[in-house]
């Protein structure tokens, strides 16, 4: 940490002691409620602030947001984001953060950090063998991405487990200070069935993200009671998904973490690095051998 300017030090010594989850609960009042003009003022200063493309959400008109949830998790128009001829397609909008093969169960996280696939899957340790010697990829949410997940291949849900943690922000700042981070933070762990094998998609929570939600469940983390849930899914009544199909949302930035097991034989397109800016629906990987469509 010799390196780092004053800001990013002082950055740093408050994510470790203020009270994050009371601010966060307090984002959440205010993001979920109709305050008239005072949303108004927000959302448009939002806009201004982070450059965000109206022109790409079904609802282009500020004023139609009655909450600032409602903006903030705004759909986009069907045409917005195509999906790539690809195995695997982005399911978000973001950013690379890191990507790459799994170290036996250890996920690289940043330069001279790692942290254990068992603490990120919430302690399973049936799913960490499922996963170990397999593949990652992080991907960051910033505050101006589109905040809806989608589904990278088509895929049958068979497991979602809440795992309580802290809510540190989560941005290449506290990626490259703070160790173990994904795993530390609340998450939502979401394992799905593919033509090509299992799949974990992790939802990060952080500072100010008042809330994680599913399709099928709705939000995950209301109460924060400090305790791991898990909800299994069999049979017909399993939720079943095609390529694309959004999954889930989150309401403020943060980050969803990919593993794919080993025999998935994943090949990355070569377009993909850490620091790429990166469209849901965009390709993002294929099965080594097929040929990859290259992303735009």
């Amino acid at each position: 940490m010799n390196h780092l300017s004053f800001k990013d030090r002082f950055f740093l010594f408050t994510q470790r002691c203020m009270p994050k989850q009371a601010m966060t609960e307090l984002a959440c009042r205010f993001a979920t409620g109709c305050y008239g003009e005072i949303t108004r003022l927000a959302i448009n200063t939002f806009i201004q602030r982070y450059g965000v493309n109206m022109q790409e959400a079904q609802q282009e008109d500020p004023k139609t947001y009655e909450t600032f949830n409602d903006f903030f998790t705004r759909v986009l128009k069907p045409t917005a984001r195509p999906l790539a001829d690809s195995t695997w397609v982005s399911p978000v909008d973001g950013t690379v953060s890191q990507l790459g093969q799994i170290a036996g169960e250890r996920v690289f996280q940043a330069k001279g950090h790692d942290y254990s696939l068992l603490a990120l899957l919430g302690g399973d340790a049936d799913a960490a063998r499922t996963y170990a010697n397999g593949d990652f990829a992080t991907l960051y949410l910033s505050p101006k991405d589109y905040h809806r997940i989608h589904l990278p291949c088509a895929g049958t849900l068979r497991r979602m487990v809440y795992v309580p943690g802290d809510l540190y922000s989560v941005n290449p700042l506290t990626a490259q200070n703070i160790p173990g981070l994904f795993a530390r933070n609340e998450r939502l762990v979401c394992h799905f069935d593919t033509a090509h094998g299992p799949l974990a998609v992790v939802f990060v929570a952080a500072t100010i993200v008042g809330s994680m939600a599913t399709v099928w469940h709705g939000r995950v983390n209301a109460q924060r009671l400090g305790l791991i849930q898990a909800w299994d899914y069999e049979g017909s009544t399993a939720p079943q998904f095609a390529q694309g199909d959004e999954i889930g949302r989150f309401m403020l930035g943060s980050t969803v973490v990919l593993c794919w097991a080993n025999r998935a034989n994943l090949k990355f397109d070569p377009e993909w690095r850490a620091g790429r800016a990166i469209q849901m629906g965009q390709s993002m990987a294929t099965v080594a051998g097929e040929s990859i469509t290259i992303s735009k």
